[in-house]
């Protein structure tokens, strides 16, 4: 429970004698909209069934009329009974094949000087604590650091709140934190409660997750999708964990405003990461760090005496690795409070030795204890000298989880420039003459709405709607490419029904999709599988296309009413403003499942819809069939078909644009397209309120 509640006494009725309450969310910025929950949490917590499975079980009635005292009690213990057995049954088969993930090594960010621009980068807040990769299957969880170190133990409460998520196998990525009294990460805090010991966490202040990436999720390797895919995938994932679970927030564009405020907060800075770009195992400028203040690790290779009673050293020695040797790097002598001077003294004393182990300076040698370069800590300074020494140092605390030998100086470096290899050519040309937008004006919508738009394009055969000449002119669709459209499209080759096989088009990037309009792309249709898994689709469409001057009323009305009948079964939905006549009920699938059953289960599905409400709906194409009524195009769902993808624009008077909306929302439409190129604001705006739509883990039901 986030935000403030409002618990009202209620009035009881006439001789009634217990108290009614009545407990209610405050309108704040925790009030969510819609039934987020309900929505997303579909099975019993008490079974693990959902609601069609719970109303098919004739075993499980017990029929209370009448039943008073004992019989009441038998009749209540004994569906206890029959729910603890459907539901251990139904929990086993779930758990099967569910082996925790193996570890990976991380992806870093490499420092630079200045927060990078445009809407191709997402920014995030760089967490001050330790990075952790999480491996997560049911009440399975392993937390290793990011050497692979097993700290599970060293963090037992927040892998406890992991584990009670029950979530399926997984990989993620993130940040662990300590906050301080005024909720911010604070890296001193952190340093605390781990001297605390393994699994001494304080209850009152737990450890907390920042979750920033998902790398596999029920066996599929995530690694390969864009950075904004994964992070849309995480939400889905962890959206509606609660403290001390959190999924890290991002803005998209407006780095420098997102800097400006983290540094006038005293916070660390931000990690800048490219929208479109893969997870890499390694330091990629794709990610990026810009630092309020310099932080950096260093190897302690010594310490000098203190003329000062009490105090167990004056300042320690620092050091890094600089190719083959350790570079001195000067000394700190602040930061420290007794108990970390005694526990860096007590750790030092293990370590003496008669060697120096940094070519030190014998003015700054003289008097020096030396020790095995074992111990990293992270100091925070004002700059380097233009001798290489650190100025204004102070101690910030040991790492446990960086090993002495990966310690190097960062320089920061300058920030990368991205540039389009896409130029796009007659930019004045009118491409809807009936409100006048243009292709430099329809490519600029596709340059800023490409991260939002490439969750659900990228890695995906295409068929595009192409107009050359503009959309009132000849239009004609195309999903093959010989080269044409440059590097930036690629192409995938898919077996046809004669055997043979044909390159079909799909991208990666803004490029792609800019190489694609420059070529007179209006729109952008895609199939319900990936380029790399093509006999697997992900994804079952329900078009909502309405007979010509139907009223919508009737077509929100079928949408909401297939979501439930979808809720029945157990699986999540979306709706989706086709940016024409209709609305686009969308099911995301994990992978496993082949098109012939896909194909079926959405037949099966429309046909059961139509034959219940044959005056309202129909499954069948037939103009005829279609007369007053809506058709539930499940086509969309055999292979090689494709459907309007979200954010593209339609070759339609107004240029509209194809909408992924909530739920909530969806009674507030007056039509399908109420949006248009020139709301490209308030759907940047907008999609904040969306984090996680389209996705879910689910698996088709057998029906």
């Amino acid at each position: 429970m986030k935000g403030e509640w409002l618990l009202v006494r209620m009035k009881g009725r006439p001789k009634e004698k217990r108290e009614n309450w009545l407990l209610r969310k405050i309108d704040d910025k925790d009030a969510g909209s819609g039934d987020a929950l309900v929505e997303r949490a579909l099975t019993s917590v008490l079974t693990d069934r959902f609601m069609a499975q719970i109303a098919g079980d004739k075993g499980g009635e017990q029929s209370l009329a009448g039943a008073r005292g004992k019989s009441f009690a038998t009749k209540m213990a004994a569906a206890k009974d029959h729910n603890a057995k459907v539901g251990g049954k139904q929990r086993k088969r779930r758990k099967r094949n569910a082996a925790l993930p193996g570890f990976v090594k991380p992806q870093f960010a490499t420092l630079v000087d200045a927060v990078p621009t445009g809407n191709d980068w997402l920014h995030e807040i760089k967490y001050d604590g330790y990075r952790a990769l999480i491996a997560a299957s049911g009440d399975k969880v392993k937390l290793h650091t990011r050497n692979g170190l097993d700290w599970t133990d060293k963090f037992a409460l927040l892998t406890d709140a992991i584990a009670a998520l029950d979530l399926p196998p997984c990989l993620i990525d993130g940040e662990v934190v300590a906050l301080d009294g005024n909720g911010n990460p604070d890296f001193s805090t952190l340093q605390k409660a781990l001297k605390r010991g393994h699994g001494q966490e304080d209850p009152a202040h737990p450890l907390h997750l920042f979750a920033f990436d998902l790398l596999s999720l029920d066996g599929q390797d995530l690694k390969g999708l864009t950075t904004i895919e994964r992070k849309e995938r995480l939400e889905s994932l962890l959206g509606t964990a609660e403290p001390p679970i959190h999924v890290s927030d991002h803005v998209l564009g407006a780095g420098e405003t997102l800097f400006r405020s983290l540094c006038e907060a005293g916070q660390e800075g931000i990690i800048s990461k490219r929208a479109d770009a893969p997870y890499r195992s390694t330091r990629t400028r794709n990610w990026v760090k810009v630092k309020c203040t310099r932080r950096q690790e260093f190897v302690l290779v010594g310490w000098t005496k203190s003329n000062a009673r009490g105090r167990p050293f004056a300042s320690l020695l620092l050091a890094q690795h600089e190719g083959r040797t350790l570079a001195y790097k000067g000394k700190v002598g602040t930061g420290f409070d007794s108990a970390t001077m005694d526990e860096l003294a007590k750790a030092m004393a293990s370590l003496t030795t008669n060697k120096t182990t940094a070519d030190v300076p014998s003015a700054e040698a003289r008097g020096v204890s030396w020790i095995k370069p074992k111990l990293v800590a992270e100091i925070a300074f004002a700059e380097f000298t233009g001798d290489g020494r650190v100025r204004h140092a102070s101690f910030l605390g040991l790492r446990a989880d960086k090993p002495a030998r990966t310690v190097k100086s960062e320089k920061p470096a300058p920030v990368p420039a991205l540039q389009s290899t896409v130029r796009i050519s007659s930019r004045d040309r009118v491409i809807f003459p009936e409100s006048g937008q243009t292709k430099g004006e329809l490519a600029d919508y596709y340059t800023r709405i490409a991260p939002l738009m490439l969750p659900f394009v990228a890695n995906r055969p295409i068929s595009l709607v192409r107009c050359p000449q503009g959309r009132a002119k000849k239009c004609f669709f195309q999903k093959h490419d010989s080269g044409a459209f440059g590097k930036a499209v690629r192409q995938v080759p898919i077996r046809e029904k004669d055997g043979g096989s044909e390159d079909y088009i799909y991208v990666e990037s803004t490029d792609g999709l800019l190489a694609c309009v420059q070529m007179g792309t209006i729109e952008f249709h895609g199939w319900a599988s990936r380029a790399d898994a093509v006999e697997r689709p992900d994804r079952m469409i329900f078009d909502l296309d309405p007979d010509e001057g139907l009223d919508f009323n009737k077509v929100k009305q079928a949408a909401m009413d297939i979501r439930d009948h979808l809720t029945d079964i157990g699986l999540v939905s979306f709706a989706m403003l086709s940016g024409g006549k209709g609305v686009h009920v969308v099911v995301p699938l994990t992978p496993g499942h082949g098109w012939d059953r896909h194909k079926d289960f959405a037949s099966r599905f429309a046909q059961a819809l139509s034959a219940a409400e044959p005056d309202r709906l129909t499954a069948t194409m037939s103009k005829v069939k279609r007369k007053d009524r809506i058709f539930i195009d499940w086509l969309r769902n055999q292979r090689g078909s494709t459907a309007i993808l979200p954010y593209s624009v339609r070759a339609r008077p107004g240029a509209s644009v194809a909408v992924p909306i909530d739920w909530a929302e969806l009674d507030r439409m007056k039509d399908a397209h109420p949006f248009s190129i020139e709301d490209l604001e308030t759907l940047l705006k907008r999609s904040a309120e969306l984090r996680g739509w389209g996705f879910a883990t689910q698996a088709l039901p057998e029906i």
